[in-house]
């Protein structure tokens, strides 16, 4: 009995997770009418196990049209497959709602990326612009023309100091940049370390294009899976009801087992009592055939043991 309801609530629970699953999937699809899909998924679950419990016990029915047969198998295997479908949509959202950080990620370290180059490429052309002033300056030294150059120096003070700005400012964008980067890589190196048991199923998929295939990977884990939930729940809520009539059907045998052995025992113990009763007839026709007269001396010991010792022949006599 104790494997009988375990099987029982195994069905049940896995019943009601996969209905949970399902009615979020498929609410997630039909995400303008969430209310009437939780209640309309809701009802259909049920009716799903009522359908399949009720189509076992009344298969063998000869008042159950084969129609009505007919049309509840096709009923209950189609909600498999809905329900099926909406522990995909489920589990596929999980996957997506993981994976879509990652991919935020991606495009934000690209950008920040972009925005250093741009930095650097600052930081290159004000210096490459400084170098040509330097070299400026070196030609009228090497011309000995120093108070010239001196004075070439001071028309170029604010170019120099506008260069010399625009190199900090870029270093210091560089740097803001490589701290949000930073923020960002650790944030990607967490994320792909959650979802890294799942590319060694893709690897041991698709080998050496694992890393092209992770989505592929993660679609054939989640119909491995519904293929083994929703009708795994099914099956065990039949193999309850199989196991259920044939606890009922040994009960009964032991039942009539019983009886029969209660009706063996009343029959014994009725011939018993017929033989006995057969008996103190055969005593008192005896005693009457005899009369008082001839056991008037006799004692009462004496009475009993010529009494048996006739019933004995009797006995004998009938039997010969």
């Amino acid at each position: 009995m104790f494997m009988i309801f375990l099987t029982f609530l195994s069905a049940i629970s896995i019943s009601i997770i996969a209905a949970g699953y399902s009615i979020v999937g498929l609410a997630t699809l039909f995400a303008g009418a969430v209310v009437p899909i939780i209640a309309m998924g809701s009802a259909l679950e049920v009716g799903k196990l009522v359908a399949a419990s009720w189509l076992y016990n009344n298969w063998r029915n000869d008042f159950v049209p084969r129609t009505l047969k007919a049309y509840l198998t096709f009923a209950v295997i189609v909600l498999i497959f809905i329900t099926s479908m909406g522990i995909f949509g489920f589990l596929s959202k999980a996957h997506l709602d993981q994976v879509k950080p990652t991919s935020s990620n991606n495009i934000k370290i690209e950008l920040i990326d972009n925005q250093i180059e741009q930095q650097e490429l600052i930081i290159t052309r004000s210096n490459k612009t400084l170098s040509l002033l330097d070299s400026t300056l070196e030609k009228y030294v090497d011309m000995e023309y120093v108070t010239r150059g001196l004075k070439e120096r001071e028309k170029q003070k604010p170019e120099r100091d506008a260069l010399t700005l625009a190199i900090n400012n870029a270093s210091d964008k560089i740097a803001e940049l490589s701290d949000q980067k930073g923020v960002l890589q650790l944030e990607q190196d967490k994320i792909e370390a959650e979802v890294g048991p799942i590319k060694y199923v893709a690897e041991l998929i698709y080998g050496d294009n694992a890393e092209d295939q992770f989505d592929n990977a993660v679609r054939w884990v989640i119909i491995v899976l519904i293929f083994v939930f929703d009708p795994l729940a099914v099956l065990l809520l039949i193999a309850a009801n199989i196991s259920l009539r044939t606890y009922r059907t040994k009960k009964n045998m032991v039942k009539e087992d019983e009886k029969q052995n209660l009706k063996t025992k009343i029959d014994r113990m009725n011939k018993k009592a017929e033989r006995f009763r057969k008996r103190d007839r055969d005593y008192k026709r005896f005693i009457e055939k005899l009369g008082a007269k001839d056991l008037k001396d006799l004692d009462p010991d004496e009475i009993r043991i010529k009494l048996d010792q006739v019933m004995d022949w009797n006995e004998k006599s009938k039997q010969g």
